[in-house]
């Protein structure tokens, strides 16, 4: 592959079109298991984020700097240093999001979207296209973890937003916006979880895939006129 298709991958609208949890199936650990709600989807989300976009930018920095059969045990020491930080800062100003969270946010070292970036993009580009990369994931992500937490928020309990206080240092006692009572329990279990995954991939799949297919189609068929 050449470097101008290997930078064409960096671009944004690529990463829409081939998102990491759905088209890849990247990182499903914790975006089956936090999902059960809108508040730990998104406070999970931002913390991923966070690590992601500043792993991507110290990587590109320094990326000349490194020698190569260091590279990728660097790329985990930053990862690993990163989640640190963000970790400890969660137990100290969003305590009650921090604990509904639990190991998951340690485990955001172990995410292989953060690595693959690193090493497929940041390592061989400039800070300003690692940045948009790593900013073009990172919305991704949080777009999929946001959808899986209001589905099975809604379906589960009938809720949204409830505990959102939580983003805000709060202790998680807002209730909500309670849209009716007797929410389905499988959808907050980890069936309901496969279960919204695989409703999630299939409407991405009808809803990017199947629509650029008659483009594509129409586009050959002019340039073969």
């Amino acid at each position: 592959m050449s470097a101008d298709a290997s930078l064409r991958s960096y671009e944004p609208a690529h990463v829409w079109r081939e998102p990491p949890a759905l088209a890849h199936l990247l990182g499903l650990c914790p975006l089956l298991a936090v999902t059960t709600s809108v508040a730990r989807a998104v406070g999970l989300a931002i913390a991923t984020g966070i690590v992601l976009i500043v792993t991507s930018l110290v990587v590109s920095l320094v990326r000349h700097l490194l020698a190569r059969e260091l590279r990728l045990m660097s790329y985990v020491l930053v990862i690993g240093a990163l989640v640190t930080a963000v970790d400890l800062a969660m137990r100290a100003w969003f305590s009650a999001l921090h604990a509904q969270l639990g190991v998951f946010v340690p485990l955001i070292a172990t995410n292989c979207v953060i690595l693959a970036r690193a090493e497929g993009c940041a390592a061989r580009a400039g800070a300003a296209a690692a940045l948009r990369d790593a900013l073009a994931h990172a919305a991704a992500i949080a777009a999929a973890f946001l959808c899986f937490g209001a589905l099975r928020e809604l379906v589960g309990a009938g809720t949204l937003l409830a505990g959102a206080d939580m983003l805000r240092g709060g202790d998680g006692s807002y209730p909500g916006v309670v849209l009716y009572h007797g929410g389905f329990l499988l959808a907050t279990l980890t069936p309901g979880a496969f279960l919204a995954l695989a409703f999630l991939s299939a409407l991405h799949r009808r809803l990017v895939v199947v629509r650029a297919t008659p483009s594509a189609t129409s586009a050959s068929a002019a340039a073969h006129g």
